[in-house]
C-alpha cells in the first residue's frame, strides 16, 4: 500500500508524534458546494479540527495515489477542478489505476482512513436508502461500508432527502451501532429532529472513545456511527425541510435523474428552494461534526483510556 498512499507533511508529522488525526472527505469540495465557497469551507473545517487538538487529513485521489491530507495548493486545485470522479468502493481502485482525479464519498473516505490507520472521520451526512428504493433499489454503498470498516464516523445523521427509517433498518442489519450525541432523537441533517428515537445515546467524546475501545477489544468490526445534531441556531425546522424535499424529489422524477446524480441534484434544488439557507446550515453542521470528531480523536489518544482498555 505504500506505493498508493501519500501523506501530507502535516499528517506525516502527526503520525510520527502519535498525535490525533481526523479524516475528512473531499466530495463536499467537488460536488457539494460552488467555488470559492467549497474551498473556504474546507479550510474552515480543517482549522476547526486543529483548534480542538487534532490534525485534519482531507482525503482525495490525485495522480494515482490516495492523498491523506492536502496542502493548500492541492486543496485549491481540487476546489476548481472539473470532471472529478465521485469515488465510492466500486470505483476507488479504477481511479487509482487510471490516474484519474477523484473525490472521496463517505465509503471511500472510510476505506482510505482505515488503510492510513486513522480511527475518526467527520462528514456532513451519510448516504442511505433513497425514497422509492423498493422499486429503484437505490441504496448507498455507505451503509455496507459502515458495517465492515473500522472507523468512527461522525455525521449529522442521514441526509434528510433519504428514507431515514429504512436507512436505520439497513444499519441495524449491518450491525452498525447508531449513537445520537447528547440527544434521544436522531437528527435529520439540516434539522435537529427526525421524529425517530435514537437506538443509543452518549453524551461525551470520552464515552464515545471508551465505547470504541471496548468494541475493538472484544473483536467487533465495523464503524460506530455518531449522529451529531446541527447547532440549534443553524438548523432549518424539519417541517419546513419536508416541503422543500418533496418538491425537489418531484423535480428529480420529472427530469429522470438517477444513480449518483440523485443526491447532487436534490441538494442543488433544495439550495434554490431555501434561498441559500441549506448551504449555510450544511457548513455549520460539517464544522460541528469536525469539532466533535477532533474531541473523540483526542480522547482516543489519552494514555489513561488506552491503559484502561488494554486489560479488557
Amino acid at each position: 500500500m505504500t506505493s498508493l498512499l501519500s501523506f501530507s507533511d502535516e499528517v506525516r508529522a502527526a503520525r510520527a508524534a502519535d498525535r490525533p488525526v481526523v479524516a475528512l472527505e473531499s466530495t463536499i469540495i467537488t460536488h457539494g458546494m460552488p467555488f470559492p465557497k467549497n474551498r473556504e469551507t474546507a479550510l474552515l473545517v480543517e482549522q476547526t479540527v486543529r483548534d480542538h487538538g487534532a490534525v485534519p487529513a482531507t482525503i482525495a485521489v490525485l495522480d494515482g495515489r490516495i492523498r491523506i491530507g492536502l496542502d493548500t495548493n492541492e486543496l485549491d486545485a481540487l476546489a476548481q477542478a472539473e470532471c472529478v470522479m465521485k469515488l465510492s468502493r466500486a470505483d476507488l481502485a479504477f481511479a487509482l489505476s487510471q490516474h484519474r482525479t477523484g473525490s472521496t464519498t463517505v465509503a471511500a473516505t472510510m476505506m482510505a482512513a482505515e488503510l492510513a490507520g486513522i480511527a475518526v472521520f467527520a462528514t456532513g451526512g451519510i448516504g442511505g436508502v433513497h425514497r422509492g428504493a423498493e422499486t429503484s433499489f437505490d441504496i448507498s454503498a455507505d451503509l455496507n461500508e459502515l458495517g465492515r470498516t473500522n472507523v468512527i464516523t461522525v455525521c449529522a445523521g442521514a441526509k434528510a432527502i433519504l428514507d431515514i427509517p429504512k436507512t436505520l433498518e439497513v444499519l441495524e442489519t449491518e450491525g452498525v451501532p447508531v449513537v445520537a450525541f447528547a440527544t434521544d432523537e436522531l437528527p435529520a441533517f439540516w434539522s435537529r429532529q427526525s421524529g425517530i428515537k435514537a437506538p443509543l445515546r452518549l453524551d461525551s467524546a470520552a464515552e464515545l472513545a471508551r465505547f470504541w475501545r471496548t468494541r475493538r477489544a472484544i473483536g467487533q468490526n465495523g464503524a460506530i456511527l455518531v449522529a451529531n445534531p446541527v447547532p440549534s441556531e443553524d438548523e432549518i425546522p424539519a417541517d419546513e425541510m419536508a416541503r422543500h424535499i418533496e418538491a425537489a424529489n418531484r423535480a428529480a422524477a420529472e427530469h429522470g435523474v438517477s444513480g449518483k446524480q440523485v443526491t447532487p441534484f436534490l441538494l442543488a434544488r433544495i439550495l434554490e428552494l431555501t434561498g441559500g439557507r441549506s448551504l449555510a446550515t450544511n457548513i455549520a453542521l460539517v464544522r460541528n461534526n469536525a469539532l466533535l470528531a477532533a474531541q473523540i480523536a483526542v480522547a482516543l489518544s489519552a494514555p489513561a483510556l488506552k491503559g484502561s482498555q488494554s486489560a479488557i
